[in-house]
């Protein structure tokens, strides 16, 4: 279109002469550019300049129409919708267009005048009114998704309305964030170009621009005028982007001159920030010097951005310092107003590059001046320093390194180092603004900000000054440690400050030094001075961890709480600095200044470790695990520099180690064992196994063996380990947190068999040579033995208190059970400490009383090499070095005299005990019989035979003190174990009647002990009654002094289990009943004893119930001390008869005391500081005969049988269930269990005492009493026990698919479940239940549950109705319970006896459906009973398919009748058909049903109608008629309504 148009009008000129070209051509021309262009602006913008060269100038009005065209050309901009290239389009058209129409108004015009007067109003109204009033509007960011908001411009020709009313009238327009810059960008180039036509045109433009800096300067605290001084700024960069840059100088000479020139005063004086902000970007564009001349030399007029040459005159250097020492830093350094930044803007602005050096020191001489005249001014210097540095680092990104750092160089000033010096090296009270000015001055506050205004020598200054304040307040700590790492630190200073300082002022100082040193931290790290930068670093942490340590152990505010958290709040705020500070910063370091800083901290840790007398250890060591894991992850650089630190950590003090020399110079343990070494070596013991923790063992104690040393080139061979750490460790044996059997050796063990660590043999070596040698010299207690013939365990370990021997023992007992070290290596041990026994011909005294408790760890591997041999013989061919040396030892006991004979001077007993442990006596199980681990050849076994045949020969207690019976019973003990099969007669008889005499002696014991708490419990005669004195008697009475006996009672009991077992069948000789008579009666005499004993133990801890909770856990606690002596007692206990029982039972509650026998067994069941071999064995008595029909009812029931009166049996039904204290009050606490931890001993109790409960009724046969027991269940026991039950089921059970119906169930679950319904015992799963886990805790649950649903299945039914949630419990049911429980009905229904010719049963197992056929004279009916697969969870359903001679309501009745007694029976549906059949027999008989229920007998207590109403002479069911009376809340006849009496 415009290509037509075009050449028409080109080719045809006198065209236009033929039209109205005002309406047919420019009307239609104004309308296409409103509406901007249609889309076509990239085509029709560039046409429109050829469009002006065709139009002949006679046919439009000149001025009105370049008016027309340039208003409609903006009208159609349309900046929100338009693009890029539209907008460059169309601002390229406008300029063209308005240069051509000033170029060519000659065109129009003939006169002279017109012609400028033309130009003046393009000028005016279009370049001014349009574009630049547009260009001030466009109001800066409130940005939002790309886009600016301003105002219209839009007006009707020949109208310039008011800038503030455009704003508050005009709609907002949405501009592109590029639109400002592309209209400034055209109205500069509109500029250019009309500077080149005619320069006075220029000065329309000029006063606009003149206005509108006025108005803003005047008006500067209006809303608004911020952006529109930016927008200023902005076009003064875009005049310097496309004019100045140009070498054009109208901008200065027309524009920014005349403007500054002009307003430079009312700047000046009405101190106009937005005027300085312009006056500052002013000079930074044209330079400082020429902005100087335009505004104070007269002349102005004159370009400053003409050639030098071409100047008039110039401004001279000394002139322009003149003026900016005397005027502009005067000025700009005044006050501190709103625009006291802006003012030190323009005088940095100022600073030219020719003479900085002198301009910097005139301003900081300046300020410097001012600073001294009040700390008012002091935060101006450092505004204007980090303003300096913005100004720098600006510079930065546009020159070289090389010219920065000379140009950096120029702002140092010895003034300003001076004042730094003096600031960081007094104590004035404003130390903030001391901060403020070093941080500053120092710069550093970021890794990129290498600008520092002090020279190299004044930073260190400064630096060590901080330093020197920082150890003063650390000097202040309330901690002994802190100011102990003071002290260090302050050794490399000098004189400190003298202490003058208020608590107060010290933390301000503290704020004040630290402020300084997190602003400055890189500016430190340049400094490369390793003594300074590592303890100011060290002092940083060291303040830092004092914090910690402070709200760690000041956790209860309290008044020193109060006074030291302050301090504490110092230290605290460098947390998140030192975080901050990533690996790479503290890397940067030097290798000496890590080295020294490490030193510091570490020696620190120590202090805190080993001075700290009187805090809380265990968060002490916490502590100090954390510091030393972050000083090796802040200044470590591999593991050598680690094992460095280590080394530094854990080097010798006169404090530690305690017990193990770190020279190996076998002195051990001969520090001073004060309560300080103690105490700091426990505490460094706790250290070292969080560090093991944290770390590992092998980085702790295990160095590598080569390593290159970051300071040459040359490997350092490290071979040592750290062996006496370890034993170190292990004599330790406890300490906060930990132990060496909890924690410590667990960790070495695990590391001895890991993969990626390999076996340190090395190290565990080591590690037993030192303890071994310690051992050796030091030497054991006498008669050390271990208190069970069982395998060694930990807990017998620590009751050692030799620390050498214990830690030798531990470590060798838990690398063998851990099968670190196996046969071989127990070959090896037993070599070195044979060798160790014999010194020449002289025996090791030392040596042999270890050795016992060694080699009873080391028989169990070194007996494994038996376990091939099937027969003795073989085994005496063995060429065993082992057993030769056994034997040997045994031969040389056999030399001694008799046991009873020895003295305690000689080393008879050591020989004896070392042989002792050569004979290890096992079980599979605690509560099996015990059994040899050895096998031994003939030959020493005859040489065992005849050393105890020697000792019975010559046998004679009344002299022997109990620790030779002791040792007497050891022998008994595995001489039975070993050679029990060749016993003779008198063998046994003298086993026999030691056992007797030992146990009796327990049983006296015992007794005492419990005679002695019931008269402390019950003797109201004491004076001192109170609580503290009875538990400290109680402690007394029950605390066992001599062990001996205890031990002896023991080997007693262990002897008899022997004898009782196998060994009973061989030695009995059934031709000879006197000496079969003979043993029964002493059997049944020692499990008499037995019995006592553990009956005894319970009634000690009932006894004390009756006084506190707190004195039943005193006795409770004396049995766990002596564990293994109760599990003896508890496997006697368990083997005893029904008739021992009894007889037990019986003579405890014949002694008269406060509590019975009953008592005494829950006592022990429900102990609140349980013993599980005990617990077990009571429970195992409270559940068989004959105890268990005393132990859960107080009342004494009558049994009905056969038909009896129905009154009596109403009244029966009526009477309460008495349930014994103990399981009623267990029962009751069901309720609580939600509110209990899932694996608490109370919930263990709960779940005890319902398995009693539901034992119990299984136990009684089917009966009235039976029938009440259940129904109080029923009716008074919350079922939330099966809810509980499912809480431990379901804790074991793993999900499957997602779907909780698909839940899967561990097998000991829900075997548990299925043996309790098809056995109706429970004992297996609390026999299994400990050690209590969550898995045997579910197996109980299981087993309990199930049991329910055989004996309770309408109380589980009534319990599952409730639920919401049924999926998951209906599928265990119904996949593990259901099966047996219906195949346990139908057998049941199947074997029943229902005598009668009316009535038949049918059962069908494959329908698992029952049908009844009862027939009478000529009528009949069929009912079907069908059992659901979820049985007994759904109700069971039953239908009448057949009847005969029946009534159809007479029908109904009957068929309800039968699914009441069907669905409430807690019972066998078989006792449930039994029961209806007899409803149905009474009625054929005559008896009336009741009117209520519709049946003639009870369908829960089975009692007929008994309560007739007087009037109508209807009989009622009494439970039917209460309950209508309670519900109604009337006491009428259901019947006649009459008053029922």
């Amino acid at each position: 279109m415009w290509d037509v148009v075009l050449i028409f009008s080109k080719r045809f000129p006198d065209c236009w002469t033929f039209l109205n070209a005002q309406k047919f051509v420019l009307n239609r021309l104004w309308h296409f550019l409103r509406s901007g262009c249609f889309g076509s602006q990239q085509i029709s913008y560039p046409a429109l300049l050829v469009f002006l060269e065709t139009v002949p100038h006679n046919v439009v009005r000149g001025e009105q129409f370049f008016l027309d065209l340039f208003h409609n050309l903006w009208a159609g901009r349309k900046p929100s919708v338009s693009s890029i290239e539209d907008r460059a389009a169309f601002f390229r058209a406008f300029k063209e267009c308005f240069l051509w129409a000033l170029q060519n108004a000659s065109r129009y015009f003939v006169e002279v005048s017109s012609v400028h007067c033309c130009q003046r109003t393009l000028v005016e109204n279009i370049l001014v009114k349009l574009l630049w009033e547009d260009f001030l509007l466009v109001f800066s960011p409130k940005v939002q998704s790309g886009i600016l908001t301003g105002i219209s411009t839009d007006s009707s020709e020949g109208q310039s309305p008011n800038i503030q009313k455009k704003i508050e009238e005009k709609p907002p327009l949405r501009y592109p964030v590029s639109y400002p810059q592309d209209l400034g960008k055209c109205i500069v180039e509109i500029l250019s170009g009309i500077f080149q036509i005619e320069h006075d045109l220029l000065s329309a433009f000029s006063l606009a621009f003149r206005e509108s800096f006025r108005g803003i300067c005047q008006h500067s605290e209006n809303e608004g005028r911020l952006e529109s001084v930016e927008r200023l700024i902005q076009f003064l960069l875009l005049m310097e982007q496309h004019a100045v840059r140009k070498s054009e100088y109208w901008p200065l000479d027309y524009m920014v001159g005349p403007t500054l020139a002009e307003s430079f005063s009312s700047i000046e004086s009405l101190d106009s920030p937005d005027g300085i902000r312009f006056l500052s970007a002013a000079i930074s564009i044209f330079g400082p010097n020429r902005m100087v001349k335009v505004l104070l030399v007269a002349g102005t007029g004159s370009s400053s951005l003409r050639p030098f040459e071409e100047q008039n005159r110039s401004l001279e250097l000394e002139h322009f310092m003149y003026i900016f020492e005397k005027r502009f830093v005067p000025w700009c350094l005044t006050g501190n107003g709103s625009c006291s930044a802006a003012r030190l803007d323009l005088l940095l602005a100022l600073l030219d590059d020719e003479c900085l050096s002198e301009q910097w020191s005139f301003v900081l001489s300046h300020t410097i001046k001012l600073r001294s005249e009040g700390p008012e001014h002091a935060a101006m210097l450092c505004t204007l320093l980090q303003k300096a540095r913005d100004k720098i680092t600006n510079r930065q990104l546009a020159e070289s390194e090389l010219h920065i750092n000379s140009y950096v160089e120029r702002w140092h000033h010895e003034l300003l180092d001076s004042l730094a010096v003096a600031v960081a090296s007094s104590r004035p009270p404003n130390r903030i603004q001391e901060a403020d000015f070093l941080r500053s001055a120092l710069g550093g506050s970021s890794k990129d900000d290498q600008i520092f205004f002090l020279s190299r020598d004044s930073l260190v200054l400064v630096f060590k000054a901080l330093l020197e304040k920082l150890v003063y307040v650390i000097l202040g700590s309330p901690f002994k440690w802190v100011r102990d790492a003071g002290s260090t630190l302050a050794s490399g200073i000098g004189d400190l400050m003298v202490d003058g300082e208020s608590h107060s002022d010290k933390i301000d100082m503290a704020k004040s030094v630290l402020a300084v040193l997190l602003g400055s931290f890189y500016c430190l790290l340049t400094l490369n001075e390793d003594e300074l930068v590592s303890s100011i670093l060290a002092a940083i942490c060291v303040l830092h961890w004092e914090s910690r340590m402070g709200e760690s152990l000041y956790d209860v505010p309290d008044d020193k709480w109060l006074n030291l958290k302050a301090r504490f709040e110092v230290g605290k705020s460098l947390h998140a600095f030192l975080r901050k500070i990533n690996g790479h910063s503290w890397q940067d370091l030097g290798i000496h200044c890590r080295e020294k800083s490490s030193t510091v901290l570490v020696q620190s840790i120590r202090y805190a470790i080993l001075e700290e007398h009187d805090v809380d250890a265990s968060k002490v060591t916490t502590l100090c695990c954390e510091w030393i894991l972050e000083v090796i992850e802040f200044f470590c650089l591999g593991q050598y520099e680690e094992q460095i630190l280590l080394e530094q950590l854990l080097k010798k003090s006169d404090q530690w180690p305690v017990w193990i020399s770190v020279d190996f110079d076998s002195r051990y343990g001969e520090n001073d064992l004060t309560g300080s070494n103690i105490s700091g070596g426990y505490k460094f013991a706790s250290l070292v196994d969080k560090l093991i923790t944290k770390r590992g063992v092998d980085r702790v104690f295990c160095c590598n063996n080569s390593n290159v040393s970051p300071l040459s080139e040359e490997t350092v061979e490290e071979v040592t380990h750290r062996a006496w750490l370890a034993a170190e460790m292990l004599c330790t044996w406890e300490w906060p947190g930990g132990s060496s059997i909890t924690t410590f050796l667990p960790l070495l063990s695990a590391c001895a068999k890991s993969e990626v660590y390999p076996p340190k043999e090395g190290l565990l070596d080591s590690i037993f040579d030192i303890l071994l040698d310690a051992a050796l010299v030091r030497g054991g207690s006498r008669a050390q033995s271990f208190p069970n013939f069982y395998g060694t365990t930990a807990d017998e370990v620590k009751n050692i208190k030799e620390p050498f021997v214990r830690a030798l023992l531990s470590l060798v007992v838990t690398l063998f059970n851990d099968d670190v070290w196996k046969y071989d290596k127990a070959r090896t041990l037993f070599q070195v400490l044979i060798n160790k026994l014999m010194i020449g011909d002289t025996v090791s005294i030392n040596c042999l009383q270890i050795l016992p408790l060694i080699m009873r760890i080391l028989i169990q591997p070194l007996c494994r090499s038996h376990k091939n041999f099937t027969d003795l013989e073989s085994l005496a061919l063995e060429n065993d070095e082992v057993q030769e040396t056994i034997m040997g030892w045994l031969q040389r006991i056999l030399s001694f005299p008799p046991l009873l004979t020895w003295q305690w001077d000689n080393d008879m007993e050591e020989w004896f005990q070392l042989v002792v442990s050569c004979y290890p006596i096992g079980a599979t199980d605690r509560s099996n019989a015990p059994k040899p681990e050895r096998k031994i050849s003939l030959r020493e076994k005859t040489l065992l035979l005849d050393f105890f045949r020697k000792q019975r020969v010559s046998i004679d207690l009344s002299n022997a003190s109990n620790h030779l019976q002791m040792l007497l019973s050891k022998l008994i003990v595995f001489s039975v174990g070993y050679c029990a099969n060749d016993f003779n007669e008198e063998d046994w008889d003298f086993v026999l009647s030691m056992t007797r005499f030992w146990i009796q002696s327990a049983v006296v014991m015992m007794e005492d002990v419990v005679e002695n708490v019931n008269d402390v419990i019950t003797d109201d005669s004491c004076s001192d009654k109170s609580d503290f004195s009875i538990i400290e008697k109680l402690e007394q009475i029950v605390l066992i002094k001599d062990h001996n006996r205890l031990d002896t009672a023991k080997s007693a009991l262990l002897a008899y289990s022997s004898f009782s077992g196998v060994q009973l069948a061989k030695v009995v000789d059934d031709q000879d009943p006197s000496r079969t008579e003979k043993w029964e009666s002493t059997k049944d005499r020692i499990t008499g004893g037995i019995l006592r004993i553990f009956l005894c133990a319970g009634l000690a801890e009932a006894i004390a119930s009756l006084h506190s909770h707190e004195a039943a856990s005193v006795v409770a606690l004396s049995l766990l001390d002596n564990l293994y002596f109760w599990e003896s007692v508890a496997r006697g206990v368990n083997e005893s008869s029904p008739l021992a029982r009894e007889r037990a039972v019986r003579s405890v509650d014949c002694w008269g005391l406060s509590k019975g026998s009953i008592s005494s067994l829950y006592a022990i069941l429900f102990s609140p500081k349980p013993a599980p071999p005990l617990q077990f064995a009571a429970y195992r008595m409270l559940s068989s005969e004959p105890v268990s029909h005393m132990a859960i009812r107080e009342e004494t029931m009558i049994t009905l049988d056969g038909e009896q009166d129905s009154s009596k049996i109403d009244l029966l039904s009526e009477q309460n269930v008495h349930l014994k204290e103990e399981i009623s009050s267990m029962i009751e606490k069901s309720r609580k269990m939600f509110e209990m931890d899932l694996l608490a001993e109370e919930r263990v109790h709960i779940l005890l005492a319902w398995s009693l409960l539901l034992s119990h009724i299984w136990s009684l046969p089917s009966s009235p009493a039976r029938e009440r027991l259940v129904q109080y269940i029923h009716n008074s026991v919350d079922p939330v026990i099966i809810d509980c039950l499912f809480q431990h089921i379901l804790d074991v059970a793993v999900p499957s698919n997602q779907k909780k119906k698909d839940t899967e169930f561990p097998a000991g679950v829900y075997e548990a479940a299925k043996e309790a319904i098809t056995r109706g015992c429970l004992l297996s799963s609390v026999e299994s239940l400990w050690p209590i886990e969550p898995l045997t805790m579910a197996s109980l649950a299981g087993a309990i549950f199930g049991l329910m649903l055989r004996l309770l299945p309408a109380y589980v039914r009534e319990w599952f109705g409730y639920l919401r949630d049924r999926s998951t419990i209906e599928y265990f049911t119904k996949t593990w319970c259901s099966p047996p429980l219906i195949s346990n009905e139908l057998s049941q229904i199947k074997k029943a006896s229902f005598v009668d010719e009316n009535f038949s049963i049918r059962v069908s197992k494959a329908a698992n459906e029952v049908v009844a056929t009862y027939t009478k004279e000529e009528t009949g009916f069929d009912l079907v009973i069908r059992l659901p697969a979820s049985y007994p969870l759904q109700q069971v359903d039953v239908d009448c398919p057949r009847s005969k001679g029946i009534s159809e309501d007479k029908q109904r009745k009957w068929l309800l009748s039968m699914m009441s007694f069907v669905r409430n029976q807690n019972g066998a549906l078989a006792e449930a058909i039994r029961i209806w059949k007899r409803n149905i027999d009474k009625k054929f008989e005559g008896v009336e049903e009741c009117p209520i229920c519709y049946s003639v007998i009870h369908t829960e207590n089975h009692s007929l109608p008994s309560k007739a109403c007087k009037v109508c002479k209807h009989k009622f069911h009494s439970k039917c008629i209460f309950k209508w009376f309670n519900t109604s809340q009337k006491s009428n006849c259901p019947l006649c309504q009459s008053t029922f009496l």
